[in-house]
């Protein structure tokens, strides 16, 4: 792995977290004084002392994970008892956010990066300083910088690469993906991989804001302009892109529609050996692992007129009501930057740490299958973060359900992503 490559952030990404540090930029005078978090490093000077912890990530096959972890940590400062609380995603930020209006939040708490500015723009979060942020990449640190100010730590980070089932290339007579593929590619090969059956397809990549904002933008798009002040979904750019997704759809049927699906999830669909090529995250690695009888291997997402590929990060972050927050931020700070938990992320095939140790990330090449792990850092140079704005779930939502609408053939691309534009535009205010 190469030294340049190991978590370093292409410039992309470094600009829009820097967006979103400028769009927070008053979170820093609306903290009090109070809501300081500090860790000191010396376990032995620590009250004995509980916290609370709650995390939505570890659900579904990582609690025991997580166990773990804590138990390491435990071993290292005895006096600090975490009680963690792990919640289904889909449940989690309408019970975080009934608890921090109630007053009762957790000492610290998990956010992805989507919800991360809402709450640090809300002043709920304290600001996490004097302790040992060295072993954490200072890019990925950026994204839960608000006015200069570190209001959460990275955990982990995931991104996106093209999965494809080996034995459907070979059968097709094609070629397998390389990292200079575009989307021009993809889309000749799942018409081949199509033609091998009428139950086989070529792709599937879900007609979903997620993954419209990604391929919106490999088409030189996005979703606001350059400073966040205006809305842009139905650009030229967004329209090609949105176009092309649903075309897989209706016109070329390379994609499944959801009559053709049966009600099958696309990861079920890709391991029963009828599907040829998954654009998703690098957490599907274990399930395939153990769910395919077949070849499959990844590569670096193909762009069209640039590459672009979505980045998840989950911050821990501490509540500014907290009355342990020193505790809260000597646990959250080990969980996201020691050797133990990182190599027991690692060891799960859970997802990376956010760290800048090469020696500590190497294992993670060396596990397989995929052969190619080294396209999820190459991937890295072209990573795409969301829009982050503090209504982010009310855009994601009025996007999504007119995405939803054109890949049902409900309305033409062009009037969904005006009627996006306009809704959007009337009920979110970006100032």
């Amino acid at each position: 792995m190469k030294k340049s490559r190991v978590f370093s952030f292409a410039a992309g990404i470094m600009a829009v977290a820097m967006a979103l540090t400028a769009c927070g930029g008053t979170t820093s005078s609306s903290a009090p004084p109070s809501s300081t978090a500090s860790s000191t490093s010396q376990a032995a000077e620590v009250e004995p002392v509980t916290i609370t912890y709650c995390n939505f990530n570890s659900s579904g096959g990582n609690e025991e994970t997580l166990q773990k972890m804590y138990e390491a940590f435990h071993e290292e400062y005895p006096n600090i008892t975490v009680e963690i609380e792990t919640i289904g995603f889909d449940d989690y930020f309408t019970q975080m956010q009934t608890r921090v209006a109630g007053g009762t939040a957790p000492d610290c708490y998990e956010l992805n990066i989507e919800n991360f500015s809402a709450y640090a723009n809300k002043g709920v979060l304290a600001e996490i300083t004097d302790v040992d942020l060295s072993r954490i990449d200072e890019t990925a640190l950026i994204a839960f910088n608000v006015g200069g100010k570190q209001y959460g730590l990275p955990g982990n980070f995931s991104n996106v690469v093209l999965i494809y089932n080996k034995d459907l290339f070979d059968q097709a007579g094609i070629d397998y993906p390389t990292s200079d593929w575009t989307q021009e590619d993809v889309q000749a090969a799942a018409e081949a991989i199509r033609a091998l059956g009428d139950d086989i397809y070529g792709i599937y990549q879900p007609v979903t804001y997620n993954e419209f904002y990604k391929v919106a933008a490999q088409y030189g798009g996005s979703l606001l302009n350059e400073d966040g002040t205006q809305f842009t979904i139905n650009s030229p750019e967004n329209v090609k892109a949105a176009q092309m997704m649903v075309d897989r759809v209706l016109v070329s049927n390379v994609q499944p529609n959801e009559v053709q699906m049966g009600g099958m999830g696309d990861w079920d669909l890709f391991m029963s050996g009828r599907l040829g090529m998954i654009p998703t995250g690098i957490w599907a690695f274990s399930s395939f692992a153990d769910g395919c009888d077949f070849e499959w291997d990844v590569v670096v997402e193909p762009g069209a007129d640039q590459k672009a590929t979505a980045f998840f990060s989950n911050a821990c972050v501490i509540n500014a009501e907290s009355e342990n927050k020193e505790a809260a931020a000597t646990w959250i700070t080990w969980l996201c930057s020691s050797d133990a938990a990182a190599q027991l992320r690692i060891d799960a095939g859970w997802d990376l740490p956010a760290i800048n140790d090469e020696a500590a990330l190497a294992p993670y090449l060396e596990q397989t299958p995929p052969a190619n792990r080294q396209a999820v850092f190459d991937s890295l140079e072209y990573l795409v973060l969301p829009p982050t704005i503090e209504d982010y779930s009310l855009m994601s939502d009025i996007v999504g359900q007119k995405l939803a609408a054109a890949a049902s053939g409900s309305m033409t691309v062009q009037e969904a992503l005006d009627e996006a534009q306009s809704e959007c535009e009337a009920q979110i205010s970006l100032s």
